[in-house]
């Protein structure tokens, strides 16, 4: 098996517009969630908070200088963090052209934030709707495929929360087989009524801002962003940056609930075991751990147990979906771009709002922001119908 090595990455969320930006907002603690929504007309505007990335889709367009009709917010943001990942790794339009560059990307909402103009659309004209094509989850990654005029394998993975932390272990797997050099991995996913109505629906989207792994915890708060790395071999990472290697990955299920995980963890138990099997590293090797922490009352708990079964004492862990929301399928992306940041800066990030330790637990996230050595991250993403997948990061 080839050596997989991150040699660049892009970033977009409610706390900033780059991969610095971001760095310097989770070191000072940011939270860019809040009670302000105004993308789209909703109820929850000012009553409940969101994680609404500062640019607009208006200022999304002129920036990327998109022009086409029936482009989505979804993939705006995608662009957005794919172009910075490309110019960070110094990839030529020759490289993104080529057979050999693999482009995975995952979303949950897709065209889902049009819902209601291809609805009017189909309502009101004859000829159809500029909304169509956008609408399901290929239409990011074909976009970008078109428009970068790329070659390789393309796929687009909807796996709910652990979308893009699949994506990230399905490129690195056909790098592995040789069906790629180089693959361009991540996720997407922009605030929507859809998604906003649906989440209500289930009753986890927290009145406040969201506190993981606290007592107090009321659910989640949704966010938007995107995110993507390079992954490349070994050759062609040869004197490239190197932002860290991943060097473990596994996805589990324990097929336990279309929404909930079994109260033993076993689908996150697993999963976290299995990525520290494949990075032939021990439990007591992980320095840190991006924990999935989603602020509902069955996601922190089992994560809980999970993390005290595989390692008895569980590593320095916190959320980082207190600061940005959470991002659904980009959120795997984005954290391990977080992840990757504590690697390179020997830095780990608060759990923002934390308070009073769940009781059957007793695990305290970390409370504040330090410098301390990193070798080893793991990165959890888990998601709805028990898919859990955990990703492994190591310092070079």
């Amino acid at each position: 098996m080839s050596r997989i090595f991150v040699t660049g990455m892009g970033v977009i969320s409610a706390i900033g517009n780059a991969v610095a930006e971001n760095q310097h907002a989770l070191k000072a603690g940011v939270c860019g969630v809040h009670k302000t929504l105004d993308l789209f007309p909703t109820k929850y505007a000012g009553i409940l908070p969101f994680g609404q990335v500062k640019l607009s889709t208006g200022d999304l367009l002129k920036k990327l200088q998109v022009t086409e009709p029936g482009v989505t917010r979804t993939t705006l943001l995608a662009m957005h963090a794919f172009n910075e990942a490309v110019a960070d790794s110094g990839l030529s339009a020759a490289a993104l052209q080529s057979l050999d560059t693999a482009l995975i990307g995952a979303n949950t909402v897709g065209g889902m934030c049009l819902t209601d103009e291809l609805f009017n659309d189909a309502n009101g004209r004859s000829e159809g709707s500029d909304y169509l094509n956008s609408y399901d989850s290929s239409s990011i990654c074909m976009y970008l495929q078109k428009h970068f005029k790329m070659n390789g394998i393309i796929d687009s993975i909807n796996t709910a929360c652990s979308s893009s932390a699949n994506a990230i272990m399905y490129g690195a797997m056909l790098i592995n087989n040789g069906f790629a050099k180089r693959a361009i991995v991540g996720g997407t996913d922009s605030l929507a009524k859809f998604t906003i109505n649906g989440f209500n629906a289930l009753h986890i989207l927290a009145p406040g801002n969201c506190t993981p792994f606290d007592k107090n915890r009321q659910g989640l708060n949704l966010g938007e962003g995107a995110a993507f790395l390079i992954l490349e071999n070994e050759a062609g990472a040869a004197g490239k940056h190197i932002y860290a290697e991943l060097t473990g990955y596994c996805n589990a299920n324990d097929a336990f609930h279309p929404s909930s995980l079994s109260d033993e963890g076993d689908g996150p138990f697993l999963a976290m075991k299995g990525a520290l099997d494949a990075a032939k590293l021990k439990p007591g090797d992980i320095d840190f751990i991006n924990a999935h922490g989603t602020g509902t009352e069955n996601n922190d708990e089992v994560e809980s147990r999970a993390m005290i079964r595989l390692f008895d004492k569980p590593p320095a862990f916190a959320s980082t979906k207190a600061n940005t929301g959470h991002t659904l399928g980009a959120s795997g992306a984005i954290e391990a771009v977080y992840s990757i940041l504590s690697l390179v800066h020997q830095e780990v990030y608060r759990n923002l709002h934390f308070t009073e330790a769940i009781p059957v637990t007793g695990l305290i996230p970390v409370p504040a922001y330090k410098k301390t050595p990193i070798q080893h991250v793991m990165s959890n993403s888990f998601g709805f119908g028990g898919n859990c997948s955990s990703l492994v990061f190591s310092k070079v």
